[in-house]
């Protein structure tokens, strides 16, 4: 079980929060590999992962500022500001690279873990998705195999997505 440690530092631009900590099931031969902020993806990607036999995967966390004018002192939950159709319409290009279309879904649908609503998608392009919002952070993974890899870890794969929440704490 990988568990965001307290403090981490990041590159998430000026004025954010400190970040709640994420965890999600990890498998051996997975590895973090060091994020730059001069990464070309964006300076909302906290942490990578990699294994050669299974895949990578990425967390990436998103200001809700980002998409929405919300009070400052309201929490509000995914499904408060998007609608599972929404989310990967507007965050899909940033995920995958290109916009995704109703076709390239094979399968989207909603889950609670820890008291959060999770939006959850499989793309045909051999990714899984799992977001959420949490105290006006958008947290989001996304894993990514080979054609290869997808046959051989799927399982694994899923389960890993599927284990990825915010600990909320008493």
């Amino acid at each position: 079980m990988y568990l965001r440690p307290d403090g981490k530092s990041g590159g998430h631009g000026i004025g954010w929060s400190e970040i709640t900590p994420y965890r999600f099931q990890t498998y051996e031969g997975w590895e973090e590999i060091p994020v730059s902020i001069a990464d070309p993806e964006g300076t909302e990607i906290d942490a990578k992962f990699a294994s050669e036999s299974d895949g990578e995967l990425k967390i990436v966390l998103a200001p809700i500022l980002r998409f929405a004018n919300i009070p400052e002192e309201s929490n509000p939950k995914i499904q408060d500001i998007l609608s599972l159709r929404d989310f990967i319409s507007g965050f899909g290009p940033e995920l995958v690279g290109e916009p995704v279309q109703d076709e390239d879904i094979l399968r989207s649908f909603t889950d609670t873990r820890d008291g959060l609503v999770y939006y959850n998608y499989e793309l045909r392009s051999h990714r899984l998705i799992s977001a959420t919002i949490y105290q006006r952070r958008v947290y989001i993974m996304v894993i990514h195999g080979t054609a290869l890899q997808w046959r051989r870890s799927y399982d694994k794969l899923l389960q890993t997505a599927l284990s990825f929440c915010i600990p909320l704490r008493a």
